[in-house]
């Protein structure tokens, strides 16, 4: 379920995109999973078409979707591998921080920081 808050400084194409990247994040959209129609969704959020095309546009360039053709948009197996170099970036980062004798706390709210930025 993708919900829209107009109140956000958040643009709706980055609502969309976050939040289904969220649901594949945490597999409540499963591998191989059909997405709604761009159209089909953009009716239901009431967003404009390209709205929902740039969110899927974005998703599929970060490898979490794949869009084949006339049959549709689905979630990528290739989401799965984003987890394998999250998890090595983090491990990267860990050992830098170490090295640079950063502690623990110091380190995480530096990632903190940098989510938080656009």
């Amino acid at each position: 379920m993708i919900t829209i808050d107009p109140q956000s400084g958040q643009p709706p194409f980055d609502q969309v995109r976050t939040q289904l990247a969220r649901q594949i994040s945490d597999r409540t959209l499963a591998v191989g999973t059909r997405l709604p129609t761009v159209r089909a969704l953009a009716a239901e959020l009431g967003l404009a078409a390209n709205t929902v095309a740039r969110a899927y546009r974005e998703l599929e360039e970060a490898g979490l979707v794949e869009t084949r053709g006339r049959a549709g948009t689905f979630v990528s197996a290739l989401g799965d591998r984003s987890r394998v170099a999250l998890r090595q970036a983090a491990t990267d980062y860990a050992a830098t921080t170490r090295s640079l004798g950063i502690d623990d706390a110091e380190a995480l709210e530096a990632v903190r920081a940098a989510l938080r930025r656009p």
